[in-house]
Parts: structure tokens; sequence; C-alpha cells
């Protein structure tokens, strides 16, 4: 297998299969030769959320603490895949996944690159979304019409309207190949939420996201290209409240003669000195197909990060992170 290199200078050989055969049972529960009673213990993987394309798991360390997390399954096609998770962490969003297919997941608690203790659990995602997004019977939007003032519309189809109310749905990023948006919740709180939108192909997707949380990041758009975002509150598995926006994704980016990669480093005219900084971009945690990001604003403030990157076929990649964070995985 040819590795490729990516301009963060970083590879990483891929590890032993380590994921059971299908025949093995699978382990809820961590064993007690997996963890030793002075060490950290991990206990209950379970599933906060399903969607045909995606799952939801939280867990909790009841003894100790891990300094990161693995979590491991094996992809549709039988891949094995890993995702490096931060070690204060108790829930994590797998994305990527199809519709109606039984998953077997193994989360490993890491001390120092070890695996200490796992539990696993299996989770069968939802059936594929029937086609609920009227894409094709709305009214298109003039060409003129701009991401920066998306058109937003509100319909709570099953709401009572005294108990929660999703507010407006806005766009905090938008990169060629992804979308942030933000939402607010003004009254009441949800279980969960769920973002459907269709790709550049016309097929339907669905992201979960977590009742906490108040934004989202879309990867894995196409540039220049017009998308209909229709977020919705949940509670339990029935939608209460829905929000809905159009964004059109910008331009690509032109390529650089040299073949460096756009906007990897700013120029004093860019970053003066009284402004915001941008401290050291360190490596968190590397798999053979991921890579784990930390940084430090040791000055001031950003509203949003932009990672750029080429992938294995020497195209331009940019991931849009909330202004907030200080970490990111690149899968």
């Amino acid at each position: 297998a040819q590795a490729h290199h990516y301009s963060l200078s970083i590879t990483a050989a891929a590890k032993p299969e380590e994921l059971p055969l299908p025949s093995e049972e699978p382990k809820t529960e961590a064993t007690s030769s997996d963890a030793l009673p002075e060490q950290a213990v991990l206990e209950e993987l379970r599933v906060s959320s399903i969607t045909p394309g995606s799952v939801g798991l939280h867990w909790t360390v009841p003894k100790g603490s891990f300094n990161s997390f693995m979590l491991q399954y094996r992809d549709a096609q039988g891949q094995p895949q890993a995702l490096p998770i931060d070690g204060e962490s108790r829930t994590v969003m797998v994305p990527g996944l199809s519709p109606s297919r039984r998953y077997r997941f193994h989360l490993y608690g890491l001390q120092g690159g070890k695996k200490i203790d796992h539990v696993s659990t299996d989770v069968i995602t939802d059936a594929a979304v029937p086609d609920q997004l009227t894409l094709h019977s709305e009214k298109p939007q003039p060409e003129d019409h701009k991401p920066e003032q998306p058109q937003t519309e509100q319909l709570q189809t099953e709401a009572d309207r005294g108990q929660v109310v999703l507010g407006k749905l806005k766009v905090s990023s938008v990169t060629p190949s992804s979308v942030g948006l933000q939402w607010t919740v003004p009254k009441g709180s949800f279980d969960s939420f769920t973002l459907q939108y269709r790709d550049a192909q016309g097929q339907p997707q669905a992201l979960a996201v977590d009742g906490g949380s108040r934004s989202v990041t879309v990867p894995g758009l196409s540039p220049s290209h017009r998308y209909r975002f229709h977020l919705y509150g949940l509670r339990g598995r029935k939608r209460i409240d829905r929000v809905s926006m159009d964004v059109v994704t910008e331009e690509p980016q032109p390529e650089d003669p040299k073949g460096n990669d756009p906007s990897t480093e700013a120029t004093p005219s860019e970053v003066p000195l009284a402004q915001a900084v941008l401290g050291e971009l360190k490596v968190s945690s590397v798999t053979p197909s991921s890579v784990g990001l930390q940084w430090t604003v040791p000055k001031g403030s950003f509203d949003s990060f932009t990672l750029h990157y080429r992938d294995a076929q020497g195209q331009p990649q940019a991931l849009a992170v909330d202004g907030g964070s200080r970490s990111v995985t690149v899968p």
C-alpha cells in the first residue's frame, strides 16, 4: 500500500487487525482481565441516536481517567475503521454509515498509547429515510441569492408551541466543501436534532446532532452548489419543530502554481500584533486513516477556523471548525 503524504507531514503505517471475527459474541461489558482494579475502567457503551447514516454513542468512566479513546468498527465494505477521541469526551457521533446495516463498535480506553480497557456494542442503523425533502416542488431561489443572507423558514408540524421551539438557523461558516450552521432553542429543550439535505447527486442525507449542541459543520459538500438544509428538533423519535434554509458553497480555490496549500500561513498584514494570534499546531492522535490536531489561541479570539490540506489525489480540501474549538479530527 502506498503511503500518502500531506502538507502536515504526518504518516502512519496500517496497524494489525484488532477487530474480533464476526463469529465472536458482542461484548457489552469490560472484562476483569482487560482492566486492573487500580486502573481506569470503562463501562456502558450505549446508543444515544441512530439515523440511516450515523450512530451516536456515549459511555461512562466510573473509575480513573483515560488519556484518549479509540473507536473501532468495520465499514459497509468490511474495511476496519478507527476513530480517535479525546480523553475528556464521553460521546461520539459516527457518520458515513449505511442504512439498515449491523455494526459492531469497540471503544478502547488508552493511557500512554496502551489499551487499558474496552467495551463493545452492536447497533443496526435505521432504514433509508423516505424522501421527505420537497426540493423538486420548492420554488427555486433567485440566482443572486447569497449565503450571507439566506432565507429561513420555520414550520412547526407537530409542535406544542407551549413546550419547545426551534429558533433561527444561521450560517456560521462557508467553504467550497463544507457549511457550518448554528441555531437557537429559545424555549424548552430537545433530546436530539437531525439535519437533512440532498448531496450534489440529489441523494437525501441525514446527520444526527446531540440535543445539547447548537452548531454543526457539514463536510463533504461540492463547490458552488446550492444546498437546502432542514434541521428537525426531536423528542424521543418524534419530530417536534423544523427550520430550513438555503446555502451556496464557495467557489473552488485557485491552485497555487508553486504547489503550496492556500492560506496555510498568515502574513503580518493579515494578523496585526494587536489582534488575535494562533499558537502552536500539534498532533494529538494519528491512525492509518485520520489525524487529530490541536492548537492554542494565546491572544484574542477567532470567529472560526478553516483547516486546509490536500487529499490522497492531490485535491485541496477545507474543513470548517467552530471558533470555540481547539481541536479537530481529520477523517
